[in-house]
């Protein structure tokens, strides 16, 4: 519904609307709209797809099961084979002890008389050495059998790849794939240098671990750029002081290689963020903000949030001290809280990460009480209008125009109790903890775009 202004020369202006990029997301492209200005330049709307979207075509994944189908024959075949050469070359170790019992055995027949007791126990010695081989021959008849299965699988393998080939025709489909892989690195290259968007849609909730109580929060470092992969995790909401790292997202899915922070002062609440390294929350019964550096495990900074409600004074509408919110951007770091001089409105101050002065401070009218939850992304407050299901992003204020909007977008709130609720700007995701599960969702940011040429 947006006309599009003649852009100046040397100049083409896109709009696109980008998905998150979190693994699980199964977006593709989509065209919304596509036109020319009067110049003859594109200006089109899309939704980017998820990263290896190219991944998920039925023959990719045909062929990959394939892959992996000849690899399992292989290694059958390579283990009989192995096991052939081992048992062939007993055999022929052993074939000399063979003919000479055979010999044996042909001059006791021939002439009885000839076996003595002594020959007897040396036939029964020799015998003895050769049963091994009884062991040698029934492995062979199960390596028969073997070898009869991997021909059936062999045959239907060759069936479906006739199959697929007359599908894919005169294409070549390595040739394909690796124009595929040159676009999708020229694509994320390009939304690696997107500036900041609007919020216009939540994808479906991704549920990546169930543990904890029903309160809790977890979270990434938010600093941008980093190439830290570590995962944070704290349950609860009262006088906590276990923080749990874990070393990937891998590991904290699988509830492994975790070390653990005491941290010397108990948290509130679950509006808690890592930035730079660095874990920023609220001290119990306080409004104090603390600055734990995880490498030193000691705390560096301590700072009040002057007139900043706490100890349940103005929380969330679920209540549990959330009375001051720490969150982090594209743009730095947050605190969302009130105070009383401000009617229990809804207060964002923008704060300095090495001294946690604010730097300055907007009232967005919006009562906190009535807020389920809220997150910042490019400057901009998203507020959702519960914690339970039927919950939607409410409203939104905007910092660099000190305006607001109501919005309704919807999100699927899958197990109804959402206790934290924060944006990631490295992943273009929301973190959340739902009633003892840890659950991320994409976002779909609307950007403007001007580049040369």
């Amino acid at each position: 519904g947006r006309v599009p202004q003649v852009p100046p020369p040397g100049f083409r202006k896109c709009f696109l609307s980008m998905q998150g990029l979190y693994p699980g997301s199964e977006e593709g492209w989509q065209v919304y709209s596509t036109a020319s200005d009067p110049d003859g330049r594109c200006v089109c709307t899309v939704v980017a797809p998820a990263q290896n979207l190219c991944k998920r075509d039925p023959r990719s994944r045909q062929l990959r099961l394939l892959t992996e189908q000849v690899q399992n024959v292989s290694q059958s075949m390579e283990v009989v084979d192995l096991r052939t050469s081992r048992d062939l070359q007993y055999v022929r170790d052993s074939e000399p002890l063979l003919r000479g019992v055979d010999g044996r055995i042909h001059t006791y027949v021939a002439n009885p008389r000839s076996l003595t007791v002594k020959g007897l126990q040396e036939l029964k010695g020799q015998m003895s050495q050769l049963r091994p081989l009884l062991s040698v021959v029934e492995q062979y008849r199960t390596d028969l059998q073997t070898l009869a299965t991997l021909r059936v699988e062999l045959l239907n393998l060759s069936i479906i790849l006739t199959a697929i080939q007359e599908e894919i025709g005169a294409y070549d489909y390595e040739e394909l794939q690796q124009r595929v892989l040159l676009l999708e690195t020229r694509l994320h290259a390009c939304m690696n240098k997107l500036g900041c968007g609007r919020l216009t849609g939540v994808s479906s909730p991704i549920t990546v671990r169930a543990s904890g109580s029903r309160f809790g929060s977890w979270m990434t470092d938010a600093m941008i750029p980093s190439s830290d992969s570590r995962v944070w995790s704290m349950d609860g909401y009262y006088k906590g002081r276990r923080v749990l790292e874990y070393r990937t997202m891998g590991d904290f899915t699988k509830g492994q290689n975790f070390v653990q922070h005491l941290l010397p002062h108990p948290w509130a609440g679950t509006g808690h963020v890592v930035y730079n390294g660095s874990l920023y929350y609220n001290k119990h019964q306080s409004n104090i903000l603390v600055q734990y550096h995880f490498r030193s495990r000691s705390v560096v900074l301590q700072r009040s949030l002057s007139g900043a409600g706490y100890n349940n004074t103005f929380p969330y509408s679920w209540g549990g001290s959330s009375d001051i919110d720490l969150m982090a951007d594209e743009t730095g770091l947050w605190a969302v809280y009130t105070s009383i001089p401000n009617a229990g409105n809804i207060l964002v101050s923008r704060l300095d990460p090495r001294s946690l002065e604010v730097l300055q401070s907007w009232d967005t009218g919006f009562p906190k009480r009535s807020a389920g939850e809220a997150f910042m992304i490019c400057g901009t407050l998203y507020v959702t209008n519960s914690h339970l299901a039927g919950s939607k992003v409410h409203f939104a204020y905007h910092t660099n125009s000190s305006t607001y909007e109501y919005t309704d977008i919807p999100f699927h709130n899958q197990y109804s109790h959402i206790s934290m609720m924060d944006y990631n700007p490295r992943e273009r995701a929301l973190y959340t903890w739902n009633n003892g599960h840890q659950v991320l969702y994409n976002v779909t940011l609307f950007h403007v775009i001007r580049s040369d040429g």
